[in-house]
């Protein structure tokens, strides 16, 4: 069965233009031009995923997930704008899954729809022995792909999809040194263009969240001019 997937936004534009996309990918979409309209509808039955945009009349994505966690743990993505990081932090703590900033590639929005799916899929799976072949240690850090968990020195983090995709990459090579490009091929799909400063700010993100469970956290080193590394020493 296609995924049933809501999308929130008060812009008809882009109700319309990721609506023909999405469905255009076998997906089915409800759409909703206000927080309060989809409180009523998801919280009585919730799709498989939600896209909710951050500033919205009547109720905004942020009250609309807190509203939404009271009832259901629905994934969500966030759509923000690129000066909303306060947003973006007090989000993922209320439960969102990843945020795309606007304006925004349809095409990454799917690829991020599909992971989380992937993930949400794979959680709910009984794991097998072979799984656990999958299952990254890496010193004190713990990365399982399958169920998008991360732990270090066994505390839960909490990261979005492309986040995870960014650590694994440098984590899969400890000490080898992984350059901007690299790093996008990792978390972005072939044809989507991010610049520099787009990986530099994931990497600032990641540490910030590390260091919150651990101020000593120095595990992803830079080097200036050449990209990034992982150390589990």
């Amino acid at each position: 069965m296609s995924a049933d997937i809501a999308l929130v936004d008060d812009d008809r534009n882009i109700l319309t233009s990721v609506t023909i996309s999405l469905e255009n990918e076998g997906f089915k979409v409800r759409t909703y031009p206000d927080g309060a309209s989809a409180l009523e509808a998801l919280a009585e039955k919730p799709a498989d995923l939600a896209v909710l945009d951050i500033k919205m009349p009547r109720m905004d994505g942020m009250e609309l997930l807190r509203r939404l966690r009271q009832s259901t743990d629905m994934p969500v993505i966030f759509l923000t704008s690129k000066d909303e990081e306060i947003d973006e932090v007090l989000g993922l703590k209320m439960g969102a899954d990843d945020y795309i900033a606007k304006p925004f590639s349809q095409r990454l929005l799917i690829e991020r729809i599909r992971a989380i799916l992937r993930r949400v899929a794979a959680v709910k799976k009984p794991r097998k022995d072979d799984d656990e072949d999958q299952v990254l240690v890496r010193g004190n850090l713990t990365l399982d792909p399958l169920r998008h968990i991360v732990k270090w020195r066994d505390k839960g983090i909490n990261l979005t999809v492309t986040e995870f995709l960014i650590l694994q990459a440098l984590a899969a090579r400890p000490g080898h040194v992984k350059s901007r490009d690299q790093l996008m091929d990792a978390a972005y799909a072939d044809d989507i263009y991010v610049d520099d400063r787009t990986i530099d700010s994931h990497i600032k993100r990641l540490r910030k969240k590390f260091r919150a469970v651990d101020e000593e956290f120095s595990s992803i080193e830079t080097l200036y001019g050449v990209g990034y590394r992982y150390s589990d020493g």
